[in-house]
């Protein structure tokens, strides 16, 4: 069979706080949820918005961006992949289902309190990490690890210089 292409592009707000948590292992997880907008016509030729919720999962270094400077509101550029989940109800023994995004590259848009630009932050297991103005501080080896790259050594910036 012939490889497929998951991908999921979205650019909306966050709709409240995301939630923390851990795995067992030790993971830091975030999930949160963003409403991305459209505008159509009605049956009448009158414009209506349209709001679309969608369920996102981050992983490791991501999540803790998540965490430290994502909030209910924020605007945010995200990619990554669909996947559905399924389980027993314990309750009513139905079985329930739960289609979320699992976030591999995101960006913080529409600045933030010092009115400053967002920036980029890729958390994919191939991806670079936090970039903003083209640099890149960082590649993600997994969403668990993230090893420094030496490129703006010459250049007097350390890590205490990126935001995140």
């Amino acid at each position: 069979m012939a490889k497929g292409v998951n991908k999921v592009i979205l650019l909306g707000n966050v709709g409240k706080d995301p939630e923390m948590r851990a795995t067992q292992g030790g993971t830091v997880v975030a999930n949160f949820t963003l409403a991305t907008a459209d505008r159509q016509k009605d049956q009448t030729g009158n414009w209506v918005d349209k709001t679309e919720w969608h369920n996102l999962i981050a992983f490791g270094r991501t999540a803790e961006i998540v965490r430290d400077y994502v909030k209910k509101g924020s605007q945010l550029y995200i990619e990554g992949k669909i996947q559905t989940r399924s389980w027993d109800d314990k309750e009513s023994g139905q079985k329930k289902y739960r289609t979320e995004i699992i976030v591999n590259d995101m960006s913080l848009l529409g600045g933030r309190a010092g009115g400053e630009g967002g920036g980029q932050y890729s958390g994919g297991r191939s991806s670079g990490g936090y970039s903003q103005g083209g640099g890149n501080y960082g590649n993600t080896t997994s969403f668990d690890q993230r090893t420094p790259q030496n490129d703006f050594a010459n250049e007097g910036i350390t890590d205490d210089d990126i935001p995140f």
